[in-house]
């Protein structure tokens, strides 16, 4: 071994084999290839779709293999891909037979339970998402519970049970109510407005109150596309003050295929768990010390939220707007005059006394901006007037509601806020989608769904501006070419707004994006200008965050990518490997002039090649360099990437530039 090359020995090494994200060949050019990255997983190829349009349903390839991890996808295995068997997820919006199978598997499941354990009281059960769940109160149930009640509803489906409705008067179904002893559902009773009452028997054995719908008899549902997933405490009626019930939860699909493909997508996301991944990649923590829903963010995590937020405001300074920097807290009559002590305020924290006043942490940047608005007096000649910040709000959560980046206390909203005329909303509203559409691409995102909410029976503001604002925002979407969606009545009481969800790379939609036009904010903060007549009138408030939350969208990152970011967002780009401590003198100079050509770089030593080159590889580090006796010799470094396998020997100018060209282009090493 003594007279290999390190690319010999590191070809000697049992390790994992790297895998390329881009096909390659013989006569392919260097740039060719890093341009290429292929998605989705070996596990799930999802279906074409309009791009921008909203998927209706998800197509995973279901293999025997349980490697998950982001494969390769070489002209050979395109053509092997493409005669794979595509299974179709639906879901409860594209195929009612799936809603129907879902909430007749909820009274299946709670026909069972009450078979096995009699004294359970019944509450709701809903279809949901991916399945469905049923509220019972009784005692606690396990694991081992969960596979006798499958037992039961397999029993039930292979008996092909009709499910019979019935039509009742509110006496009658309040009559066999109190017969069964259902209190809970007495109450169901109470809160059901229209008559008659609907109720609906599976055989003669079991009944419920429901309104439907339901397949024909449980011989229509495929027990084996239905699995008991998970148990959880719930609350009735979401209240503390009530019991606590046991809530379980299933999932069910037309076919047997489909609920493995489902099971496969699970074990996928699960893999991505932003949670896990940012402590097996030391990027963030949520220190029970400093509280619940407070995020750190680690060196590495630093470095790609210092990307994020460099990215971010470039391209804001590119198209015009003015960056501000404002307090994190403020007199509580600002938050009077706003408005969120009277309609927001369970969502922000208690106040502080300071010299007899009162002041708020802020839950909304948006006061902020205003107040910068009215430091003086604007003529119409001064707008569009953009102003955008990264300002960290705060709002109160309930700790069992927090999860991970998704749903914390203190987060850095990437806010901004345009002040224009009514003739000006549609150009800005326009502006702001090609800025949402420039930033989301720079990150790996470029399927959205879109949104349109319009005016609510509950609004501020006249007919005419909520007419020519709503317009507008249908005119910039259409100029822009994007399809979308109109939720009748769905926007705020004070403007109607856009919406825009990311998908990933497992075909989830994110919230990130939003736009809304304000008619409230403007009123309630006397905001004026003065027109071409000396007159003074009110100006047009849009708010827009294009990335939501830089947390939020930290971790969608880390779940799009799995934690394999690409190399110009790696935390750390290149790790110099010593083969032994000899060489370490040679790595500190070379990470040295990494670092000074913009080459986030480190030295890793104290272990034996083999486990620092696979620790590198759990670490996920794009670029391994390394060093031994003849690289020392001849000023070079040997290279192994994650996604290019071993790519040789290369004096280090080389790679410095090679690997520079691949930061500044984004594309692989």
């Amino acid at each position: 071994m003594k007279n290999l090359t390190i690319l010999q020995r590191m070809a000697t090494l049992s390790l994992p084999t790297s895998r390329s994200l881009f096909a390659r060949s013989p006569n392919s050019t260097f740039s060719s290839l890093t341009k290429r990255r292929q998605f989705p997983t070996a596990l799930f190829v999802f279906s074409p779709a309009t791009r921008r349009s909203s998927f209706s349903c998800i197509s995973a390839v279901a293999t025997d293999s349980p490697d998950t991890q982001l494969k390769p996808l070489a002209d050979d295995d395109n053509e092997n891909s493409a005669q794979k068997e595509r299974i179709v997820l639906p879901t409860n919006e594209s195929s009612e037979r799936l809603l129907r199978i879902r909430h007749t598997c909820a009274h299946v499941m709670a026909m069972a339970v009450q078979k096995i354990y009699p004294n359970a009281k019944v509450t709701i059960g809903p279809w949901i998402e991916n399945g469905f769940y049923y509220d019972f109160d009784m005692e606690p149930l396990t694991d081992k519970d969960l596979k006798r009640i499958k037992q039961e509803m397999d029993r039930i489906i292979r008996r092909n049970l009709p499910l019979i409705r019935e039509e009742v008067s509110r006496d009658e179904a309040q009559r066999r109510i109190t017969a069964v002893n259902e209190p809970y559902k007495i109450e169901i009773l109470d809160s059901i407005k229209e008559e008659p009452i609907t109720i609906y028997h599976i055989g003669d054995e079991w009944w419920d109150l429901c309104a439907g719908p339901h397949v024909e008899s449980t011989g229509n549902i495929d027990r084996k596309a239905v699995a008991l997933e998970s148990v959880a405490g719930a609350y009735w009626r979401g209240d503390v003050s009530k019991p606590m019930l046991q809530r379980i939860y299933g999932t069910a699909w037309e076919t047997e295929d489909q609920l493995k493909a489902f099971i496969h997508f699970k074990e996928e996301a699960k893999r991505r768990d932003h949670r896990r991944l940012g402590q097996d990649l030391d990027l963030f923590s949520i220190q029970d010390e400093a509280g619940g829903g407070l995020v750190f963010w680690h060196p590495k995590g630093a470095v790609v939220r210092h990307i994020i937020e460099d990215a971010w405001k470039r391209i804001h300074i590119e198209r015009g707007y003015d960056l501000l920097y404002t307090p994190h807290v403020a007199k509580a009559d600002l938050w009077k005059i706003s408005g969120h002590l009277d309609f927001y305020k369970e969502n922000m924290f208690d106040q502080m006394e300071i010299e007899n006043e009162h002041y708020q942490l802020r839950p909304m940047n948006c006061p902020y901006h205003i107040l910068v608005y009215k430091r003086k007096l604007h003529s119409y000649r001064d707008f569009p007037i953009r102003v955008a910040e990264l300002g960290t709000v705060y709002r109160y959560e309930l700790s069992g509601s927090l999860h991970g980046l998704f749903r914390v206390r203190g987060f850095t909203q990437d806010d901004a806020h345009i002040f224009c005329l009514e003739d000006q909303i549609k150009d800005e509203i326009r502006g702001v989608l090609d800025l949402t559409e420039g930033i989301l691409q720079q990150f790996g995102f470029d399927n959205y769904e879109v949104n349109l909410s319009t005016r609510p029976e509950k609004s501020v503001g006249d007919d005419d501006i909520w007419e020519k604002a709503t317009s507008a925002l249908k005119d910039a979407l259409n100029d822009k070419g994007w399809t979308y969606q109109i939720d009748e009545g769905g926007g705020a009481f004070y403007g109607p707004k856009i919406d825009l969800k990311i998908e990933d790379a497992l075909g989830r939609k994110w919230q990130c994006s939003t736009i809304q036009v304000d008619f409230n904010l403007p009123e309630r903060f006397d905001m004026t200008y003065v027109d071409s007549d000396q007159e003074k009138k009110r100006p047009i408030l849009i708010h827009r965050a294009v990335l939501g939350s830089l947390e939020r969208f930290f971790g969608v990152l880390i779940e799009h990518y799995a934690g394999d970011f690409p190399l110009w967002l790696s935390p750390i780009q290149t790790r110099l490997i010593p083969v032994t401590d000899t060489q370490l003198e040679f790595c500190y100079e070379v990470e040295k002039r990494l670092k000074a050509s913009g080459i986030r770089a480190e030295v890793c030593s104290g272990e034996r090649l083999p486990k620092l080159i696979r620790n590198a590889e759990k670490q996920k580090i794009p670029l391994m360099a390394v060093v031994g006796p003849k690289e020392v010799e001849t000023d070079a470094v040997t290279i192994r990437s994650r996604f290019g396998g071993e790519l040789g020997t290369m004096q280090i100018d080389d790679f410095i530039r090679k690997a520079k060209n691949a930061i500044e282009n984004r594309t692989f090493f």
